[in-house]
């Protein structure tokens, strides 16, 4: 390999030419010759002007021959690429490697704090705002709040008897008790029942019964006016519940649940 380089200051930016001699695929009859170099060599010339310049570049395009015994490869690098400059894009503040950035330092960090500040905020608007959104798709729909409530009038309902109604797709019962069937509620005793609750922690008016009609044992719908104590009964595994809705004989172990109801007057009823 042989490397040509020129130690003159006018000629270094300019060229640096490089030779590789490498072994080829056919035998040489006779060993080759490097012939030896010749006196005039580049390092001599201390000072080239522009003929001497155009006589050592090369001219026109650079080929590559391959002879008998060896291929050689010559290679041409530039030396005069210059470094981009990009000073006009950094700040003045650090322009200079002599000055300290302290003040700068600060300046960034409060428009650090701020970027940082902001986007928290908005990520965190968000994210309360796709929870909130997820946990509406998960509410009731308009049709099922509509029958969230239930009005019903009371008029409607004789003494002694026992209707039903739909209130949030369970049976509701509303019964019109009469004046024997709530002294008879009010004088069992509390002790004698599974679910203790007295009569009148059950009803907000004594004539006014008002129960969900889902058996407590495994949700079956009783029948009103029937049973031993006749009040509620449930066919499916005989459970038997009184006239203010508690649980007297059977397998169910709570009493009928009260909803949350109250009186808009003596004739109206909301339930819910």
């Amino acid at each position: 390999m042989i490397n040509i380089v020129s130690k003159s200051s006018s000629l270094a930016p300019y060229l640096r030419g490089t030779s590789h001699a490498v072994g080829g695929h056919t035998k040489a009859l006779t060993p080759p010759v490097v012939p030896p170099p010749k006196p005039r060599e580049l390092h001599k010339t201390r000072v080239l002007n522009n003929y001497t310049l155009k006589k050592l570049l090369p001219s026109g395009d650079v080929s590559v021959r391959a002879g008998p015994a060896v291929t050689t490869q010559v290679r041409f690098a530039h030396t005069d690429i210059e470094v981009p400059d990009f000073s006009k894009y950094r700040r003045s503040s650090v322009q200079k490697p002599d000055v300290s950035s302290g003040d700068s330092d600060e300046s960034r960090k409060t428009f650090t704090y701020l970027i940082l500040g902001g986007g928290t905020v908005a990520s965190a608007y968000a994210a309360k705002t796709v929870v909130t959104q997820f946990v509406s798709s998960m509410s009731a729909s308009a049709d099922v709040l509509a029958l969230a409530k239930v009005e019903i009038k009371l008029s409607e309902i004789p003494e002694g008897k026992s209707f039903t109604f739909k209130w949030r797709g369970k049976p509701l019962f509303i019964r019109h008790r009469t004046s024997e069937e709530i002294s008879k509620e009010r004088a069992v005793s509390v002790s004698e029942l599974r679910d203790p609750q007295a009569d009148d922690e059950r009803v907000q008016k004594p004539e006014w019964l008002v129960l969900i009609g889902v058996c407590t044992h495994l949700g079956c719908v009783p029948i009103a006016n029937a049973g031993d104590y006749g009040g509620y009964y449930c066919p499916c595994h005989g459970s038997h519940y009184d006239n203010s809705g508690r649980i007297r004989k059977g397998p169910a172990p709570l009493n009928l649940e009260v909803p949350p109801y109250e009186f808009m007057d003596e004739s109206t009823l909301i339930v819910g």
